[in-house]
């Protein structure tokens, strides 16, 4: 369910019949074409390119879900960032209660390229903030966001959200000295 790749041809919402739901609300596969690239990048960033994937496809079912109770649908693009922003939590809490490797590791998965260097240690810093830092930060600086923004999509405080990207730059900082 990630973006288009290879000879497949991404469909755009000009190419779809335009039809909405009650209140305005487009449809949902309208919905899904604006926003997947931002979503993707997002969590391409937040997650890792390895797991990206299903963190998106997770992120877009809990909405498909929920969207026959969307209420603000001048919104949608907040209301979907905000579902990947606690599914990308859920990840990153999921990563410890998963099995230990074993001695005999499976080959390399195949890389798919991202949208930012995965091997940069930027990155490989971004990757290594803890969860809710590492979601806020890549709010602020990779999708560029205010931080009233942040709040809403982590639900949480404006000030909760400032001090998360700021331990998170602080973070950053200090790893890449």
């Amino acid at each position: 369910m990630g973006p288009a790749r290879g000879g497949a041809r991404p469909t755009t919402a000009a190419a779809v019949p335009v039809s909405t739901v009650s209140g305005g609300t487009p449809a949902f596969h309208i919905f899904l074409e604006e926003n997947r690239a931002t979503v993707y990048r997002f969590l391409t960033v937040a997650v890792g390119p390895q797991d990206a994937d299903d963190v998106f496809q997770e992120t877009f079912l809990a909405a498909l879900r929920a969207y026959p109770r969307v209420r603000e649908p001048d919104k949608l693009d907040r209301w979907v960032l905000a579902i990947a922003s606690r599914k990308a939590i859920d990840h990153h809490r999921g990563v410890r209660r998963r099995p230990l490797p074993t001695d005999d590791p499976p080959e390399p998965p195949v890389h798919d390229p991202a949208p930012e260097d995965p091997d940069d240690p930027l990155w490989a810093a971004v990757r290594s903030l803890p969860p809710r830092q590492r979601v806020a930060v890549v709010h602020r600086h990779v999708l560029d966001r205010s931080y009233g923004e942040i709040a809403e999509l982590m639900g949480c405080s404006e000030q909760t959200a400032r001090a998360n990207v700021y331990q998170g730059k602080k973070r950053l900082r200090e790893l890449m000295a």
